[in-house]
């Protein structure tokens, strides 16, 4: 096969369905970094390790839960909007895709669509600034659209409807614990993805490994490979 053929897997999933935020993009540290900003912003000190521990990868109406539960902190509009402004304008001048993800895109020969915790405008401004929104527009799901967030399986179910595949014909790429227990609850084979920035100083590649993924890899240019190698068990012919 030649440099950037299509990849035609002898053991091909229906679809692949990427997590955006530590998968896609490099954006967990500069996520974290806002969030811890904007809640010592409203007088609540919290740690960075505290931060990627308990609200890496969970929707933003978890994260408001868990911050008033567990640190009363009330995230009102105004926090909110705070918070969102002061991502936006980090992204557009720190952002940037994940190194190899783009020739892998190129490569693949397989349906592809991107499920993601955030908010629809978050996931279409990461994916435009960083060039890739066009790869999987309008493919495109966001949390916001089920009922439950991961750990839940809603999400990745709802992405597999609307692509038409059964979710034991998925693979999903995830970089956070709350994401690969959700493509498990959905009954779909899962890739975790240790090559993010935010991998080593939220401790993750031990969390993730523990969770048994179907394979874990620390480079995007090893999906193609890693799909190939996936049990045949695990996705129908």
């Amino acid at each position: 096969m030649g440099q950037g053929a299509p990849l035609q897997l002898q053991s091909s999933p229906h679809l692949v369905i990427f997590d955006c935020d530590g998968v896609l993009v490099d954006s967990e540290p500069i996520a974290i970094d806002v969030l811890v900003e904007t809640v010592a912003a409203l007088g609540v000190t919290i740690s960075t390790e505290v931060a990627y521990r308990d609200f890496l990868g969970r929707t933003l109406k978890t994260i408001s839960a868990s911050l008033a539960t567990g640190h009363g902190v009330t995230m009102d509009s105004a926090a909110l909007e705070d918070m969102r402004h002061r991502l936006y304008t980090r992204y557009e001048s720190a952002l940037q895709p994940m190194p190899g993800i783009a020739s892998v895109l190129d490569t693949l020969d397989i349906p592809t669509c991107v499920a993601s915790s955030s908010v629809y405008e978050r996931i279409e401004i990461s994916l435009k600034l960083t060039g890739l929104y066009d790869r999987f527009f309008p493919n495109v799901y966001s949390a916001t659209m089920v009922r439950r967030g991961k750990p839940a399986p809603d999400l990745f179910l709802f992405a597999a409807e609307q692509m038409g595949v059964a979710p034991a014909d998925c693979v999903v790429i995830e970089d956070s614990p709350a994401g690969v227990m959700a493509a498990q609850a959905a009954g779909m084979a899962v890739i975790a993805f240790t090559g993010g920035s935010h991998i080593g100083p939220a401790g993750l590649k031990e969390q993730l490994a523990a969770l048994r993924p179907d394979a874990l890899i620390d480079d995007l240019h090893n999906l193609p490979n890693s799909l190939r190698s996936l049990p045949r068990k695990r996705l129908r012919e």
